[in-house]
């Protein structure tokens, strides 16, 4: 058994885990998040996706011992209260979703790229950058689109807190 402490959706939380819980099933079982999805079991599907020090990962390949002393956010952790996150509104606004299961890891792992990308993204960009996420209803493209829209809509909100 490890000891692990860490900061999760901006709440510290500490428990007693087996070396090897996965953060994933630490994420869902032990503190109840269960947006953050298990999909493959292989780590190729994305639908696992946190924020982990501020960074995408797939929380099915990090140990929740090895993410002790971390802040880890999920997707419960993104929206301010009732107001989504621009990339959630675009998301919904946009249809990026059909059965939802996907659509956590997808929105996180979006948020990170146009994090990564203050300067804007073009579609190429973000299929490539999604490639890490696979969707068996959407077919992306309005996926993409709602990427594309939340990039712009948060590259306005940087230029205007300049």
């Amino acid at each position: 058994m490890s000891e692990v402490s860490m900061v999760v959706n901006g709440r510290e939380v500490t428990g007693a885990v087996e070396d090897r819980t996965l953060l994933v099933h630490y994420l869902r079982e032990h503190l109840g998040l269960t947006g953050t999805h298990v999909g493959c079991d292989t780590s190729q599907c994305g639908a696992c996706v946190v924020h982990l020090d501020g960074k995408a990962v797939k929380s099915c390949t990090i140990l929740a011992a090895q993410a002790s002393g971390s802040t880890i956010t999920t997707i419960e952790g993104l929206a301010n209260g009732a107001d989504l996150h621009p990339v959630q509104a675009a998301f919904k606004e946009h249809h990026g979703l059909q059965c939802g299961f996907c659509t956590p890891g997808m929105i996180m792992a979006s948020v990170d790229m146009i994090n990564r990308h203050p300067e804007g993204l073009d579609e190429a960009t973000v299929r490539a950058e999604l490639e890490g996420n696979i969707c068996r209803c959407t077919g992306y493209h309005n996926i993409v689109k709602a990427v594309l829209a939340a990039s712009e809509t948060m590259s306005k909100g940087k230029a205007k807190a300049a």
